[in-house]
């Protein structure tokens, strides 16, 4: 990652993150449900980011005691990548949370492809994460510039 513009988050294992030195970590609900007010102080003191997944109204809460960097909001469509515990959000749905949780930044994950992706961006959530939209493309590299001009314009605006 070093001499690039790329911020390394490590999912789930934040003392790993912690030591390889990551910009931040991602954790689910069941990681919160093992995270002591301790753990929390030294994600914080080691100026770790942290980003936590919701998956409805009361993990969204969950997620606000612990102050987190953003909040992950899905899965907004099926998806086969793992096997969720809720049905698929929605845009519907994803536009209300993005509401009530500007204050955060969100990030729109589970099923997002480029046809989907307008129906997502027009929610209000501020960024997406994908997976088969790249890694399932038969050209990684021109689905994800594809992906990136949809949100950023022909110039890759910021």
């Amino acid at each position: 990652m070093q001499g690039t513009p790329a911020l390394l988050f490590i999912n789930d294992h934040w003392q790993q993150a912690i030591q390889a030195g990551a910009y931040g970590v991602h954790l689910g609900q069941e990681d919160l449900d093992l995270l002591s007010a301790d753990d929390l102080h030294a994600i914080r003191s080691a100026g770790l980011r942290l980003g936590i997944s919701t998956h409805g109204y009361a993990e969204m809460l969950r997620a606000d005691r612990v102050s987190p960097s953003y909040i992950a909001l899905g899965a907004v469509f099926p998806t086969t990548l793992k096997k969720m515990a809720t049905a698929p959000q929605g845009t519907a749905r994803l536009a209300a949370y993005a509401s009530l949780l500007r204050d955060y930044p969100l990030v729109a994950i589970g099923g997002i492809d480029s046809e989907r992706l307008p129906a997502v961006l027009a929610s209000g959530v501020g960024s997406i994460a994908v997976v088969r939209a790249i890694t399932a493309a038969p050209n990684p590299e021109s689905a994800a510039a594809s992906l990136r001009q949809a949100i950023h314009g022909p110039l890759g605006l910021e």
